[in-house]
């Protein structure tokens, strides 16, 4: 035996390292806000002369939230946010992610005024994302992938929208304005997002807002076979990904310009999977949305706080959460419920929110519809909402928001 061989045997053997542990990443907490006003589609199709049903049933919508002279996707948005931090606090958030496509500013992000109005600490990251309704997915997914690489922190992410449709339109039912503040960071509470993930791209002119319009501009029929078309483009690469099959997935929600055309898509999955289709696996994740409406980036994250809120059996499950966003970009994400996750729900919140909307005559709303949004011209905002942040006008070209009495 050679000196070195001896020198070998003396040395302490090795330890080999632990086996490392999968790091768990998702959905810790979701909060949702809404518009001051709410408009009953009764009432539209009263004035209209139309059967209710056209809404209730041909659409899947019953109401949509209208937002006060004093509110924005900054109040709504600040609204829901406040929320999450009343629950957890601020310790570890170091970026906040506001996705929109009601953006109130070209240049300045929509989360720094969020920023200021809950006194978030100054060195947190602040931008915002647009890319029509899949704003707030692309947020998540960027928030996901921080938390991978700094586990120790939590990532902020909010989606705030109003959808403004010309009156007299088709697209006039389906318009809303809502919020959704959702917490991601490591070992979650509600929500462990599975790494695969189906994404599909194709240029769509299905619906547009240029810049100097305040109302968008879109092509129905396309719009729906453009959603289909971008849901199964999406299921069919994240088979290619390996995630899972149909049958694992115990219920799956949607972006909702309105409810009918998410069933429409589903219908069209299980065809193509070739499975029996049940409109039950949706219906729960309708709830919120038909009362607010169209709510763009926030729509499949209320749909999910609703899943969340109102279906007792998750525990442990697989969930899948597909979002559209129009011109187009779909991407279908699934993520496995936490067992504890019924600790966490909001449900009674979110009905007392719903419920305490203001009524509007259909004159009422389309006088504020007519209204339209204040942009570089200075102007003061009637104090209407109720909610802990009011939008209070334009000064000298800039946007200035308050906390009300209620904070």
């Amino acid at each position: 035996m050679t000196a070195q061989q001896q020198a070998a045997q003396q040395q302490p053997a090795q330890q080999q390292p632990a086996p490392q542990q999968t790091l768990r990443v998702g959905i810790h907490d979701i909060a949702i806000a809404t518009g001051h006003h709410v408009l009953e589609l009764d009432d539209l199709a009263e004035r209209l002369g139309v059967d209710p049903a056209k809404y209730h049933v041909g659409i899947g919508q019953d109401a949509f939230s209208v937002p006060a002279p004093d509110e924005d996707i900054v109040t709504m948005g600040a609204a829901a946010a406040k929320e999450v931090i009343d629950r957890h606090g601020v310790e570890g958030i170091r970026t906040v992610l506001f996705a929109t496509e009601s953006g109130v500013d070209q240049s300045k992000a929509a989360g720094v005024f969020v920023h200021g109005l809950l006194g978030l600490p100054k060195n947190v990251r602040v931008v915002e994302l647009k890319q029509a309704c899949y704003g707030g997915t692309a947020a998540v997914q960027l928030a996901l992938g921080i938390i991978a690489r700094a586990p120790q922190e939590r990532v902020l992410v909010i989606a705030a929208d109003v959808a403004r449709y010309d009156v007299d339109t088709a697209a006039e039912p389906t318009q809303g304005a809502g919020a959704a503040a959702i917490l991601v960071s490591a070992d979650p509470d509600l929500i462990d997002i599975e790494p695969a993930a189906g994404v599909f791209t194709a240029d769509v002119d299905d619906f547009w807002r240029p810049n100097d319009r305040s109302t968008a501009l879109v092509d129905g029929r396309l719009s729906v076979s453009a959603y289909v078309d971008a849901f199964v483009g999406a299921w069919d690469d994240l088979a290619s990904q390996g995630g899972p099959a149909y049958e694992d997935i115990v219920r799956f929600v949607h972006h909702q310009p309105f409810t009918k055309m998410a069933l429409k898509a589903h219908r069209k999955l299980t065809q193509h999977v070739g499975v029996p289709f049940d409109e039950s696996e949706l219906a729960i994740g309708f709830t919120y949305n038909k009362q607010t409406g169209n709510t763009y980036t926030a729509s499949l994250w209320i749909g999910l706080a609703a899943l969340l809120d109102l279906d007792d059996d998750l525990g442990g499950e697989r969930i899948a959460m597909f979002s559209y966003g129009s011109g187009s970009v779909g991407e279908l994400m699934t993520g496995i419920v936490r067992p504890a996750y019924r600790e966490h729900r909001r449900q009674g919140r979110v009905r007392a929110l719903l419920e305490a909307r203001v009524p509007l005559t259909v004159d009422a709303y389309r006088e504020l519809h007519a209204a339209g949004a204040a942009t570089s011209v200075d102007v003061e905002r009637p104090r209407v909402t109720t909610a802990p942040y009011r939008f209070v006008g334009v000064r000298g070209g800039a946007r200035h928001y308050e906390a009300t009495a209620q904070d």
